[in-house]
């Protein structure tokens, strides 16, 4: 086990890096915080190396096998760290490879979608309807921003999360027959109206502005919740999860 006592230690530095976008692109590489996630990390196979502030110890039951194991002090930690109340533990991990295809039948498209909190939730929701996949547009924000990364909760590890151009993915998708329904107020249909299926791809869009419409205009149908009380809108994870998990047959 190594132990660094200096922030000015190259890898501390190189650590640091990664809680920049840029970065996390250049390298393939993110960290993930705290037990839980870390341990998923490790049970996907994904982690790279174990960093743990000194006087923090892993669970006993955790496995990391023959992943290495460094120590730095609690200073150095409190500088990786993204969270307000460390655990005392982090991963770096190895992102996901970018691919062109995708295998299964039931997707989630994101168009623009900013806020971590939601695309976070987003993953997650999808992880646990059983979605096959999720393709997140341009513009949105990044699939391994830490605030992301912590309201997934391990849902990274568990399902393809790629990026790329929608308008490329829903050609693809409707080349396999795979019918798309995007979210829209205006020129939609109540959710309801059309049948759970074995083969969907759901598009959602920007929390202002809803989903692109030049994207809007090459989907199956597009679709709406209505909405019976005084609110103009819903949050856009859980205008997701409602459709999700209605859809999913």
């Amino acid at each position: 086990m190594k132990y660094i006592q200096s922030a000015q230690n190259r890898q501390i530095k190189q650590w640091k890096k990664l809680l920049t976008k840029k970065e996390r692109d250049k390298t393939g590489t993110f960290l993930v915080e705290g037990f839980h996630l870390v341990e998923e990390a490790i049970k996907a196979d994904v982690a790279l190396e174990i960093i743990v502030c000194e006087g923090g110890e892993l669970p006993p039951h955790m496995d990391y096998g023959s992943i290495s194991l460094t120590t730095v002090t609690p200073e150095i930690f409190r500088e990786l760290s993204d969270t307000e109340t460390p655990q005392g533990v982090l991963a770096l991990c190895e992102a996901q490879k970018e691919v062109e295809e995708l295998k299964g039948k039931q997707f989630l498209l994101i168009d623009a979608v900013q806020d971590p909190g939601n695309l976070g939730t987003m993953i997650r929701t999808a992880d646990a309807a059983g979605m096959d996949g999720i393709i997140v547009g341009h513009g949105s924000v990044d699939i391994y921003n830490p605030k992301v990364i912590r309201s997934a909760q391990g849902s990274h590890f568990h399902l393809p999360v790629v990026r790329g151009a929608l308008k490329e993915w829903m050609e693809k998708l409707l080349a396999k027959n795979i019918p798309i329904y995007g979210t829209s107020l205006e020129n939609g249909q109540i959710y309801t109206e059309i049948s759970p299926s074995p083969s969907f791809a759901l598009l959602v869009g920007n929390e202002g502005s809803g989903v692109d419409p030049d994207l809007l205009q090459k989907t199956t149908k597009n679709l709406y919740i209505p909405l019976f009380g005084k609110s103009e809108s819903l949050n856009v994870a859980v205008a997701a999860g409602i459709l999700l998990y209605y859809m999913k047959a």
